[in-house]
């Protein structure tokens, strides 16, 4: 599978991972709605095809994404803002239940850390920054970068990030938690392909429950987020997967999954 997107390059890896790399290199990968709905249409593509199993967004060598497109937004006042389907889009990225993982080289600023934000697994590279830069240009975050870097980061880190506009580090950005890998901006994307086909090898149904049983942490007290999991873990005792995998580990082999 290899489909060419205006502003996205979209390719399945034999591992059974698909590639989206954005590709707006004069706009500096800027997220605006169109972009923003070919990445849906893609992810909704990934959601309903049993062959992909996990998806790795990447930017390129240089840039992942320098924010939203300031052309598009400096046209819209209160009410077109309000009524801006943007919101929506954002939604529908967070709703992807297949496994999300961004690798991230350059900059992720503005809209492109709350893309980051939005991701499962986050690998950069040295040298790459993340901000929320808005204030500097008498804004603030929209897209949940307020709200969603703070439930990641901290309270402290994360005021500091958006009240001053100042980006952080990818070393420091790991230290936060905000990524779990740093490496050299030559291999980013290799590193997240790894990551990706690791997770592609396991069952897909517990993978699914497992990213979902995650994704409920902040969202929740304690008590509910571990009946949540309890209730998904009684769930998975039903699947053929489950059954192969004991199996298998008794057997001393590798485990063959089907997400039945």
């Amino acid at each position: 599978m290899h489909t060419d997107y205006s502003d996205l390059l979209v390719e399945l890896t034999q591992q059974g991972v698909l590639v989206v790399t954005l590709n707006r290199p004069e706009k500096r990968n800027a997220l605006s709605n169109g972009v923003l709905s070919q990445l849906i249409s893609c992810l909704d593509m990934a959601a309903s095809e049993s062959e992909v199993k996990t998806v790795v967004v990447y930017g390129g060598e240089t840039m992942f994404a320098a924010g939203a497109d300031l052309n598009e937004m400096s046209t819209q006042h209160a009410v077109e803002t309000w009524l801006n389907p943007r919101p929506q889009l954002w939604q529908r990225i967070d709703q992807f239940e297949k496994p999300l993982i961004a690798a991230v080289n350059g900059y992720a600023l503005g809209a492109g850390l709350e893309l980051v934000l939005l991701c499962d697994v986050v690998v950069a590279g040295e040298g790459t920054l993340f901000g929320l830069p808005e204030i500097t240009l008498g804004l603030m975050p929209g897209a949940g970068g307020t709200q969603r870097l703070a439930r990641t980061i901290g309270k402290s880190l994360a005021n500091q990030m958006v009240l001053t506009g100042q980006a952080i580090t990818a070393q420091t950005a790991r230290e936060a938690g905000l990524i779990s890998e740093v490496t050299i901006a030559e291999n980013t994307l290799n590193k997240a392909l790894d990551i990706a086909s690791t997770i592609a090898q396991r069952a897909p149904l517990a993978v699914r429950a497992a990213k979902a049983s995650l994704k409920s942490v902040p969202n929740g007290t304690l008590s509910q987020g571990l009946l949540m999991e309890r209730q998904l873990f009684s769930l998975l005792a039903e699947t053929q997967d489950r059954a192969e995998g004991i199996q298998a580990f008794l057997e001393k082999r590798k485990a063959t999954f089907e997400g039945k």
